[in-house]
Formats: C-alpha cells, sequence, structure tokens
C-alpha cells in the first residue's frame, strides 16, 4: 500500500508531501491545478522514461519519493533479496530524480537501482489506470495469469512450466549430445590414428631427456675417454701424480709436527684431500675404460630421438604432452561408444517431459476454457453497469506446440460500442474508456488481484447520473480490497470516498504552487457543492452535497 508520495520541483509543484489511506481516496480540484501531475510524478516513481522539462523552472533537479507498507508482499521480498535490497522493515521507499542537464537516478530503500528495477518494483505495488504505460492488464502475460487466478489454476500452471523446463532441459541436453556425437564422429579416424601412433612408440615418461644424454655420451666418446686416461693419469698413475706428491706432503708435515703438535690441525683437511683425489684418480681410470664407443648404438639412439621430435612436433613439446594427447583420444573415443547409451536415455527422458507437459497443458486448458466463459460473463455485466453495454471476450488462441505458458495464448478483447469487433485492450483508444474497463475487470477480480494499490485517471470522462453511480460503487467494492486512488470531477465518486483530497493552485512569493489539502466537515461540503455545479456558499448546493455524503453513509 502507497502511505506516502512526496514531489519536490516537479512542474508547478515546488514541494508537496501527499498521504494516502487504506481504502478508496479521492483526488479533486479545478482543471489544471496539478492534479496530472501527482499521476505523472506516479508514473516516475514506477519507471517512466523522465524529460528535463518535467524540472520546475529555478530547480536543479526534481524528485519524486513513494513510501510503501511490504508486509504483506513475500514475492516482491524475494525479487528485492535478489537485488542485494535490504527489506527489514515492513517499509519500502522508492526515490526517481531527474536533474536539469539530464541525468536521471533512481534508489530503493537507498540503494543505487535502474530504471528497469524500479518498473519491476513498482509493478508489484501500483497498477496505474488512464494511461497505458503501467496498465499490467494490457499485458497478455498478465491477462493469462489473471485468467488462472480466476480460474484458480495456478497450480496447474506451475505444473506446465515444470514440465516445459523439464522438456527443455532435456532436449537441450540432447542436441548438446548430438553435436558432441557430430564432432567426434567426424574426429574418430584422426583419434584412432593419433592413439594408434602413439602407442605404437611405446614411451615412457621423461624418455627424451634419457636419450639426450646418452647420445650426447656416445657422440663425444672418444674425447670422454681420452680427457678422462690424462686425469687418472695426473691424479694417480704418473710417477709424479698429485697424489704421489700429496703423499711426499704428508709425510713433511708429519716430521714437523713432532717438533710443533700445533700444526697437526692440518692433518685432517690434507688427508681428505689425499683421499678424495685418490679415488677420484681411481674411478676417473675406470670410467676411461669402460667409456664405450658404438655407433651402431648411436645411431639407433639418434633414430629414437628422431621419432619422439616427430611425436612431439604434433602433439606436444614434452614425452608427457604425448601420453596426455594419447589419453584424451582414448577417452574421447569411450565417449563414442557410450553416446548411444546416452542418446537413449535423454531421449526417453525428453519423451517422458513432452508428454507431462501435454497432459499438464490440457489440463490447464480445460481449467482455462471453462473460466475464460465465466470470466467473461461477469465483466460484461460490470460494464453494463458503468454505461458500457459492448462485447468483452476473453480469447484462447491455440500453439502448435505448449510452452512455458501452456498450449495456448490469453488476450482480453473488447468493443466498447455494439457493432464493432472486439480488439485488444491496449488498443483503446479513451483513456476513460479503458479505466472503467480496468475497473470492471478489477471489481470481478478484486480478491484475487495481487497489486495492493490501484489509480484510476479518467475513469469519469463522458459519463454521469446513473452511470456515474454505478461507477462510484464498483470503485467503493475495489476499495475493499485495494487501496483506491481515483482522480475525479464527479461529485458522485468523490463522495464516496473515504478520503477526499483537494488539488489547489496558490500564489508563493510571486510563484504559482500545487497544493494538496484533505478534506473532511464543511470544506468537504463545499468542494462536493462546487463539483455539483453551484455556488459553494449556497445553502442549496450545500444541502445537495450532504445527501451525497449521507447517501454514502447509509
Amino acid at each position: 500500500m502507497l502511505i506516502e508520495l512526496r514531489i519536490e520541483n516537479l512542474a508547478v509543484v515546488e514541494r508537496l508531501s501527499l498521504r494516502l489511506q487504506p481504502g478508496l481516496n479521492a483526488l479533486t480540484g479545478e482543471t489544471g491545478a496539478g492534479k496530472s501531475i501527482i499521476v505523472g510524478a506516479l508514473s516516475l516513481l514506477l519507471g517512466e522514461r523522465a524529460s528535463t522539462d518535467v524540472v520546475r523552472p529555478g530547480a536543479e533537479r526534481a524528485r519524486v519519493e513513494g513510501v510503501f507498507d511490504i508486509s504483506a508482499r513475500p514475492v516482491l521480498r524475494a525479487l528485492l533479496d535478489e537485488h542485494g535490497i535490504d527489506t527489514a522493515d515492513d517499509l519500502l521507499i522508492l526515490r526517481r530524480e531527474v536533474a536539469l542537464e539530464g541525468r536521471n537516478r533512481a534508489w530503493v530503500n537507498g540503494a543505487a537501482a535502474t530504471a528497469a528495477l524500479l518498473s519491476a518494483v513498482g509493478r508489484q505495488l501500483v497498477d496505474l489506470h488512464g494511461q497505458h504505460e503501467h496498465q499490467t492488464l494490457l499485458r497478455p502475460e498478465e491477462q493469462r495469469d489473471v485468467l488462472d487466478a480466476f480460474a484458480r489454476a495456478q497450480p496447474a500452471a506451475s505444473r506446465v512450466r515444470d514440465a516445459h523446463a523439464k522438456a527443455r532441459t532435456a532436449a537441450a541436453s540432447l542436441q548438446v549430445l548430438e553435436q558432441r556425437a557430430r564432432e567426434l564422429t567426424q574426429r574418430a579416424d584422426y583419434l584412432r590414428f593419433q592413439l594408434e601412433e602413439i602407442d605404437a612408440a611405446e614411451l615412457k615418461e621423461g624418455e627424451d631427456v634419457e636419450l639426450e644424454t646418452e647420445s650426447n655420451r656416445l657422440e663425444h666418446a672418444e674425447e670422454l675417454a681420452r680427457t678422462s686416461g690424462r686425469l687418472h693419469q695426473s691424479l694417480y698413475a704418473d710417477e709424479r701424480s698429485v697424489t704421489t706428491q700429496l703423499d711426499d706432503v704428508r709425510r713433511a708435515l708429519a716430521h714437523l709436527i713432532t717438533i710443533d703438535p700445533g700444526l697437526g690441525r692440518w692433518t685432517t683437511p690434507l688427508n681428505e684431500a689425499f683421499y678424495t683425489l685418490e679415488e677420484m684418480g681411481r674411478d676417473l681410470g675406470d670410467y676411461a675404460e669402460g667409456v664405450e664407443h658404438d655407433p651402431a648404438k648411436l645411431d639407433e639412439l639418434r633414430s629414437r630421438q628422431d621419432r619422439l621430435f616427430r611425436l612431439r612436433s604434433k602433439y606436444g613439446s614434452t614425452v608427457e604432452d604425448v601420453l596426455a594427447t594419447a589419453e584424451r583420444a582414448r577417452e574421447e573415443l569411450q565417449q563414442l561408444e557410450n553416446l548411444d547409451a546416452d542418446r537413449a536415455r535423454l531421449a526417453a527422458e525428453r519423451d517422458t517431459a513432452v508428454t507431462d507437459l501435454h497432459a499438464a497443458a490440457d489440463d490447464l486448458t480445460r481449467a482455462r476454457t471453462a473460466a475464460a466463459r465465466k470470466l467473461t460473463k461477469k465483466i460484461v455485466d460490470v460494464l453494463a453497469g458503468v454505461g458500457m453495454a459492448g462485447v468483452f471476450e476473453v480469447r484462447l488462441s491455440p500453439l502448435s506446440e505448449p510452452g512455458t505458458g501452456g498450449a495456448e495464448d490469453v488476450e482480453f478483447l473488447i468493443a466498447v460500442n455494439r457493432g464493432f469487433d472486439p480488439r485488444p485492450l491496449a488498443r483503446i483508444a479513451s483513456g476513460g474508456e479503458l479505466s472503467r474497463v480496468m475497473l470492471a475487470i478489477k471489481t470481478v477480480l478484486a480478491d484475487i488481484d495481487a497489486v495492493p494499490t490501484l489509480v484510476f485517471d479518467e475513469i469519469d470522462a463522458g459519463i454521469g447520473g446513473r452511470v456515474a453511480n454505478q461507477v462510484a460503487e464498483e470503485l467503493r467494492r475495489v476499495a475493499e480490497h485495494h487501496q483506491v486512488f481515483v482522480i475525479t470531477h464527479l461529485p458522485q465518486i468523490a463522495s464516496r470516498a473515504d478520503h477526499h483530497l483537494l488539488v489547489e493552485k496558490r500564489d508563493r512569493d510571486g510563484r504559482t504552487a500545487t497544493v494538496v489539502e484533505e478534506l473532511a466537515g464543511d470544506t468537504r461540503v463545499r468542494e462536493l457543492a462546487r463539483l455539483l455545479g453551484g455556488d459553494p456558499d449556497s445553502s442549496v448546493s450545500r444541502e445537495h452535497a450532504r445527501e451525497l455524503l449521507a447517501t454514502r453513509a447509509s
């Protein structure tokens, strides 16, 4: 429910705070007083495109703010939670600013929001009738939901959505599998070739590194044998080898230690050097004798290296990469072997889901067909009472295949004058006629319609007398289930309102400003007398106004 509407620097409105109550709220005033500006402010708040023309002359920006009670709006809370907007208490504040330089900004509970989010939130809070921008019942999907609600068929509609989602998911999975099967079939020969070529090579991890080391050793066998033999002689085998000379040094040091024991600290490092070089000299001798000079083996190693090089150039920079390529080829070929079973499983899931979808859609169609006849009759009856004895139709147009919304499109059509073919609601030209159609629909659906606040503008265009009384009564009925905000020039409607607001233009500091005053008692009698076309100070007019108020009270 809309609790308060605050407007600042919008057109002729400098600053205005409008408090609204439950039930029927009537807004009256002279033509041009600013009633349409208030409706325009609501439109801005609900996400309508904004022009800088709406900014009051002399101001930098226009601002509109609405405070809503959302204590009974779990669906809306879920939407806000999805966008990370706090809804800890029961109040929701929507705010919109239009700057003179053209920048528009919006907030939902203090969090910056897009106009799209503002519109999505607003559609769940306010239905504005009289202009096309925020009339939710003009949208075919909303009309479908209304029919389902009237038919108490929401569970059936939910089953259709679930079955359609399952069928679509299964069909998509099968399509992906078929595409994968085509790709694998096209690649199968190449994958088998890859696998056969790699498996035939009987690769081992790290083999390329080992081959490089071994071939390098064979290629330089003569140099390795010659140089290691020379080092063996120098370190160990010659008469004046390094170890022979170190042995002389050891004996000399031992003699010196007998004279000066302090030199004993050099015994250990000298012995370690001697034994290390002795071991190295012997080992190099064994190495020199063991060096293999085998051209045939070298050719064999080089041939193996060439084979590995060709594999690496095609399948990866290392032997490990080549082996990984083979494993992937093996897995893809295994997938190809499993495709038939997977295809059969997914096809069965799809067929089951499609069968369930058709069954659920048939149930929903039967419920809609029966409800459409009843809804049509009820709305026609109400329309006749508000001066529109035309044709109303809930049309069900079958689809070739059931979709997420069922097996048919749902559309509300109307001909406001007899003898004319019914047309979609969105093509009704007159705002007053459209408002009365919406009023009739809201009257029939009052106890199931989810939008809490309804705004009717131009609903009294071209009517009076008995029809005006009937429209007023229908508004009161709707207001038993909704907060209703009606802009009117008819005393019959204004007199039946639970709360009466007067819009006036007044001069402030030499400038015109719009103000709103809540009427009660004598001030309300005077305004009703003015709406009756008489002198508000005339006792006759005032008495007539009191009679209207008394009729409301009875």
